[in-house]
């Protein structure tokens, strides 16, 4: 009974993620929207619910999967040929981690979230960034140092300075977060209409 409950489970999130596909034009906010509307409506719930700016929401995910659902960290290799483990549990849009992920299901009871969803993605990142604003004081506008915190790890923040790769791309998020800002704001009027969905 629960291997068939496990499985039916994987059927549903197949069925709910297997038309996922990477936008077009991942640089520009307004042409994912256009093409992922329902994407803007989830982005747009967790601004509302954790504060947490879409263009941010946007940039993170940006840097980690570049809107890639199955995204995951390349294989490490030995002698540079042959195949081994990934670095770490990171997988799908926002690259959480399992045990990150797990502790987000069960701290917002979104038991079923999948980190090949869009909609949970997003969430998490809105919860994630919530938490750094708290434990380390950082805004949710702030998105260099928001990055930081989330690429690093609330524990490991601090130590950013020593790692000029993550400050790097860091700056990258920031500024590809100001691109998606200045874009939104040329097309939220008209992603603010309402729309019918068809499925």
């Amino acid at each position: 009974m629960v291997i068939l409950k496990n499985k039916l489970l994987i059927l549903i999130i197949f069925i709910l993620t297997g038309c996922s596909s990477i936008p077009n034009n991942t640089a520009n906010s307004c042409s994912i929207f256009n093409e992922r509307y329902l994407w803007y409506k989830h982005t747009k719930k967790v601004e509302r619910e954790w504060g947490t700016p879409i263009y941010i929401q946007l940039a993170i995910i940006k840097m980690e999967s570049d809107f890639d659902w199955l995204a995951k960290p390349p294989r490490q290799k030995i002698f540079k040929v042959i195949p081994f483990k990934r670095p770490s549990s990171s997988f799908g849009y926002s690259q959480a981690v399992r045990g990150t992920w797990e502790q987000y299901k069960k701290e917002t009871g979104n038991k079923f979230a999948t980190r090949a969803r869009f909609k949970d993605s997003v969430d998490f990142i809105g919860w994630y960034t919530n938490k750094t604003e708290n434990i380390l004081k950082i805004s949710k506008k702030d998105a260099f140092r928001q990055y930081l915190a989330y690429h690093e790890g609330w524990g490991n923040y601090k130590y950013y300075k020593k790692n000029k790769k993550v400050i790097g791309l860091a700056k990258k998020v920031e500024k590809q977060s100001n691109i998606y800002k200045k874009q939104l704001s040329g097309c939220k009027n008209n992603l603010n209409k309402n729309k019918y969905i068809i499925f």
